[in-house]
């Protein structure tokens, strides 16, 4: 059996990046696999959050996820803490880990910044619970993006260590799923800079519960530059823009990577399709694709997050049937390392 989990935080002001990078990825995941998605409020809490919008947010995220497509009925849709082996594994895979692997996580050392003696505890050991997230499932399979994927070779590694240690077979080690296209959405404003949810403007990014109105206010405001649109002869042998097209023209490449993603087009088409043109014409087919596609999704969005009612539901539902596949494989987790249990 080939099993997903993947899962989103629920931080607030989930954007176009979020749905080309995961989101929609899940939706199409779910016909080739038993899948599991998390609402990984957990992970959330690694910095402070507002438990009033933390709430909020696991909501918005159980909405985003059903906008987009993704079938409770099909899948498995719950938020982290309502299963508590994620965190009683998480503590055992503690043990196994090691610190110099800690140590050599990236993400750790930009989200902490200068401030690494006053980071949480938790934000260190987060690949642990990362860990625990896939392995409590047995999944065999996590949709990565490049942010995750030295976490991914973490839960490998600790799956291994384990199997090791205790002489068994009991963690399936879980194969990344990279999608390619568009895993990289760059803000609207600075071509250069990552599409964010932390970045002050609103107008940086493309919020995934945006109306059609304001997509194509963003889109028309999108920084480009002065030069007509280039064509096929800017990428490399694999189909990606060269290093040097792609320094020059980070806002211009930013756009029509995002069109080949929302149109699910090879980059090299858009790029024959728009080549010598303005970004007058461009950007007005970019907005009538973005609105055809995120347009329906943002009005579902907050119709479901106003229904806290049916999205609670699903929520519940999905941690009882998520429980009822880690829970004995938690047991056999302590009964390999050695608890005494009722």
């Amino acid at each position: 059996m080939k099993r997903i989990f993947s899962g989103v935080q629920p931080t607030g002001n989930l954007h176009l990046g979020n749905y080309l990078g995961a989101i929609r990825n899940f939706v199409s995941l779910q016909d080739d696999y038993d899948c599991i998605y998390c609402v990984v409020d957990l992970h959330a809490i690694t910095v402070w959050q507002d438990p009033a919008k933390l709430s909020a947010h696991t909501r918005e995220v159980t909405a985003a996820y059903l906008a987009a497509g993704v079938d409770p009925k099909r899948c498995i849709i719950f938020n982290q803490s309502q299963v508590p082996a994620h965190a009683e594994l998480a503590w055992i895979l503690n043990c196994v880990a090691r610190l110099g692997w800690l140590n050599r996580m990236t993400q750790f050392k930009e989200k902490a910044g200068k401030n690494r003696e006053n980071a949480s505890v938790g934000l260190y050991v987060y690949p642990n619970l990362m860990a625990a997230d896939i392995l409590a499932y047995k999944a065999t399979h996590v949709p990565v993006g490049d942010d995750q994927k030295q976490h991914l070779e973490l839960t490998r590694d600790i799956a291994v260590k384990f199997n090791n240690d205790f002489d068994c077979d009991l963690f399936p080690i879980p194969t990344p799923l990279i999608f390619g296209q568009a895993t990289r959405v760059m803000s609207l404003r600075d071509g250069s800079k990552k599409m964010s949810k932390s970045e002050a403007s609103d107008m940086s990014r493309i919020n995934m519960n945006d109306d059609v109105d304001l997509i194509a206010r963003k889109i028309r405001k999108a920084t480009t530059d002065p030069d007509l649109l280039p064509g096929a002869g800017v990428l490399d042998a694999t189909g990606e823009p060269r290093e040097d097209a792609l320094g020059a023209r980070p806002e211009a490449f930013n756009l029509l990577g995002i069109f080949a993603a929302l149109a699910k087009r090879p980059l090299k088409e858009v790029l024959v399709e728009f080549e010598g043109k303005g970004f007058g014409d461009f950007k007005k087919a970019l907005i009538d694709l973005a609105v055809a596609e995120l347009g329906p999704i943002g009005a579902e969005m907050k119709r479901l997050s106003a229904d806290h009612g049916a999205v609670d539901g699903i929520l519940r539902d999905g941690a009882e049937r998520a429980a009822a596949i880690a829970e004995p494989i938690l047991e056999e987790v302590h009964r390999t390392v050695g608890f005494l249990r009722r």
